[in-house]
């Protein structure tokens, strides 16, 4: 495992080329230092690094599976395969950074762990993580999230952890990291901000996308034993980046394997406030601490920003992304709300499997995109569960249910 936790970049000053770094309040610069040194002794730490792999596999469930989908493949005349993060533990691949971070903060005698979430799935894992290891637990979310993603809700609040209404702006994921920091910057003493993706000022970046690599190392492996080769093609859904980066990072030294993340196009590509197109309508720009691409208005603001997914509405991307889009190491393309959910219904009906429509995203790319041939690894970054009801109230007379 100590092999995750190895990677060239960022640098010292938390930069991925000119990405990243910590564009922060001078107050809050000591307080992002203890985090780096408390991160760099703990991955050197084997208690620390033990009892997070023990929790991996005996709590988690890792690894998981790698699936080939027989009838997909047959359907579409490629080889596509599904990395199974939607059957971890609380249904997505946020558990896997969500108990690193939490258990650095019981490491670091923190009290309280708090965080924004967009679709929920991050808001549900650290609640989970809270309530393992003892520690409260805030989340913060748009109040059109909430209403969109309720069950994910109830089960932060069955969880033990308090869920805050951010009820500004757009009221979705960019509004909730807004009163998450605000939350933070209050008292970072006793609390840490345990961030949902590889964003915000470093360590962060470093940090999510280190326990998400979990992904790609097992993948590779996989891959391998069931196949005698790697894949051809990687593809994973990208708001934030954190599934996307983490089984990309297993790969980036393979040439030959494409490496592809898709972003939301929404209802609209070419109006502004209409998709969540960082990397195809962005430029560089600062926010929550870090530059990265990002989509925003004249005057250097934050643009608004929609999905139907609500996991990958935000008007920024992982800096690591950005430098990996500038070096066309990976290729980044966008996927509609209709292509999204005729890919969420597709999987639904020909695998029975139940897609996060964040995740339907990659899969629609998979199915539609002509540059693809060969063997497909689609990172399924989470189960549907939570958007079911919002499927059906909004699509499902378009598909049959009535």
């Amino acid at each position: 495992m100590e092999n995750t936790f190895t990677h060239a970049l960022p640098n010292k000053s938390g930069y991925f080329g000119e990405y990243g770094g910590s564009y922060i309040p001078e107050q809050l610069q000591a307080i992002m230092q203890e985090i780096t040194d408390a991160y760099d002794e703990a991955i050197l730490d084997s208690t620390y690094l033990s009892e997070l792999a023990d929790l991996y596999s005996g709590y988690v469930g890792r690894p998981s599976p790698i699936f080939y989908a027989k009838r997909l493949s047959q359907k579409y005349g490629r080889g596509i395969y599904l990395k199974r993060e939607d059957l971890n533990h609380t249904g997505a691949h946020k558990i896997n950074h969500c108990l690193g971070e939490a258990l650095l903060a019981k490491r670091m005698g923190k009290k309280k762990i708090i965080a924004e979430t967009g679709a929920g799935q991050h808001g549900v894992a650290l609640a989970t993580a809270a309530a393992l290891l003892g520690l409260e637990c805030d989340i913060y979310m748009g109040e059109v999230d909430i209403a969109k993603e309720y069950p994910n809700v109830i089960r932060m609040k069955i969880l033990g952890a308090r869920v805050i209404p951010a009820s500004h702006g757009r009221k979705t994921l960019k509004e909730a990291v807004d009163a998450a920091f605000e939350a933070y910057l209050k008292d970072p003493v006793t609390q840490l901000y345990a961030i949902g993706s590889v964003v915000g000022p470093h360590p962060f970046p470093r940090m999510v996308r280190d326990f998400q690599t979990v992904i790609g190392n097992e993948a590779r492996e996989q891959m391998a034993e069931l196949t005698g080769q790697l894949p051809d093609h990687i593809v994973a859904c990208v708001g934030g980046g954190s599934n996307a980066i983490g089984i990309f990072s297993a790969f980036l030294n393979d040439i030959k394997v494409e490496l592809h993340g898709v972003e939301p196009a929404g209802r609209s590509l070419t109006e502004p406030g209409e998709h969540a197109a960082t990397m195809a309508k962005g430029k560089p720009g600062v926010m929550h601490g870090f530059k990265s691409y990002m989509l925003q208005t004249e005057d250097g603001e934050p643009q608004d920003v929609y999905s139907v997914a609500s996991g990958l509405d935000y008007p920024s991307v992982g800096p690591q992304h950005s430098y990996l889009k500038d070096i066309e190491r990976v290729n980044y393309d966008t996927i509609s709300d209709e292509e999204a959910i005729e890919a969420f219904f597709e999987i639904s009906r020909l695998e029975g499997i139940i897609p996060a429509i964040e995740s339907a995203h990659a899969i629609a790319y998979a199915l539609k995109s002509k540059r693809l041939r060969g063997n497909i690894l689609i990172n399924l970054s989470g189960r549907g569960d939570k958007d079911i009801d919002f499927v059906v109230e909004n699509y499902g007379e378009k598909y049959g249910i009535e």
